[in-house]
């Protein structure tokens, strides 16, 4: 198969990850489990070094030099966020350390504040646990009802189940953009647009869209998204809620301390406008910037890029592993183009254990995820205790596939001789 996009943008790439270069087991490092984490730039890695070399100090409370430098930089990262997801305004964007905080958030400043008993959560049975655990704890303090949008049979967001399920009951609707085992995109445009005829909010977990994908929250017009850095080129510690304005602002604050406040007494205070009023405490100051030079580096290469280049990667993937009959693929397939899912594959091989296929390949330099991936009652409802899961990422190659396929050939033929 000829890649139109995908060498040109991996060569362009790669020297710009140095974990990308060594060697495992003493094979090539081939890093195929980018929807766990993704490695990180030498451009962001050196923002990271000269702020700790350069400007290290508190943000938003010193006149000095130093202070404001790293002020200036904490909030200009802030910026390029908004204009990375096309906020209304900067105020939209608070920081949080990664996502599932951003849901926490949600959940307990609005969703114990506002939802009472008999009110409807509508979620998916495809959530990650971030995305369900804080919504079990807010029925079980408010007497809400958790509501579950089941798959089609090409193991889709099911649409007509979700109309089926929205009434005026539902105050919620919170849903994955991307999913992290199935690899479906799901309509959350459409989504929001059915959700908002009854008057629900709608919360979008976009993990693993933002890295990927170009995203617009006003054309979404979702009223808050929530995503983590460490996804996207960014350090571990990091991550965002973007929410409309004034929903924020309805909102009292998640955590108290110092830097929310306006005005504090003995017995009282008042608060520090979105979005300060939700950061507590001295935030993440090196991780935010160093997530604002993430956003600069995947935007120079551009997310419409890399969104194409993915879509070639993904088509060749599909084909490549639709060569080993063992495999049960999880997820719709692919368009012939690779649109229409993410470039992640989860798979079973018969009755060789996913942890298994792991090990073995990390044996080849073969880096890929095996487990539930947080994602349980998903895979109860597959039917499949666990699942290998190979995910890509813009700086992996074709070539990297044909090692990935050709070791995961040689490991289910390894296990087939033993279970005869």
């Amino acid at each position: 198969m000829t890649l139109t996009t995908a060498r040109p943008l991996a060569a362009q790439v790669r020297a710009d990850f140095p974990i990308l270069h060594q060697e495992i087991h003493h094979k090539p490092l081939v890093y195929l489990d980018n929807a766990a984490t993704a490695q990180k730039p030498i451009a962001v890695l050196d923002v990271l070094r000269h702020y700790y070399e350069r400007d290290n100090a508190n943000v938003h409370r010193g006149v000095h030099t130093l202070s404001n430098r790293a002020t200036t930089a904490y909030e200009g990262a802030r910026d390029k966020v908004a204009a990375f997801i096309n906020a209304a305004s900067r105020q939209e964007i608070v920081y949080t350390r990664n996502a599932s905080e951003a849901i926490n958030l949600v959940a307990y400043a609005w969703g114990m504040n506002t939802l009472q008993a008999g009110d409807e959560i509508i979620l998916t049975v495809m959530e990650h646990h971030s995305n369900l655990i804080p919504w079990q704890f807010v029925a079980q303090r408010t007497g809400a009802v958790l509501k579950f949008v089941q798959l089609t049979a090409t193991e889709e967001f099911d649409f007509a189940h979700y109309q089926s399920l929205l009434s005026e009951k539902t105050k919620l609707v919170s849903v994955v953009h991307v999913s992290n085992t199935l690899g479906c995109i799901n309509p959350v445009r459409e989504i929001a647009v059915a959700a908002h005829r009854y008057g629900a909010k709608v919360l979008v977990d976009a993990c693993q869209s933002v890295p990927h994908m170009p995203i617009d929250v006003q054309a979404m017009n979702c009223d808050w998204l929530v995503a983590s850095g460490h996804k996207m080129c960014a350090p571990t510690g990091i991550g965002f809620l973007y929410g409309k304005l004034d929903l924020l602002r309805s909102m009292p604050p998640f955590m108290g301390g110092g830097e929310m406040i306006a005005d504090v007494f003995l017995d009282h205070a008042t608060y520090a406008d979105v979005p300060h009023k939700f950061e507590a405490g001295t935030p993440a100051i090196a991780e935010a910037i160093a997530l604002g030079a993430a956003v600069d580096y995947l935007s120079e290469i551009g997310m419409e890029r890399i969104a194409a280049y993915e879509h070639e990667l993904t088509a060749y993937l599909f084909q490549r592993l639709s060569t080993i009959p063992e495999l049960r693929l999880y997820g719709p397939a692919p368009a012939t183009d690779g649109s229409g899912r993410a470039a992640l594959a989860a798979f079973t091989a018969g009755e060789v254990h996913p942890h298994d296929l792991s090990t073995i390949l990390d044996q080849a330099g073969i880096a890929i995820r095996a487990g539930h991936h947080c994602t349980q009652p998903l895979h109860r409802h597959l039917k499949a205790q666990s699942t290998a899961r190979a995910s890509l990422y813009f700086y992996n190659t074709p070539e990297e596939i044909d090692a990935f396929v050709h070791s995961l050939k040689e490991a289910i033929d390894f296990f087939g001789s033993i279970f005869g």
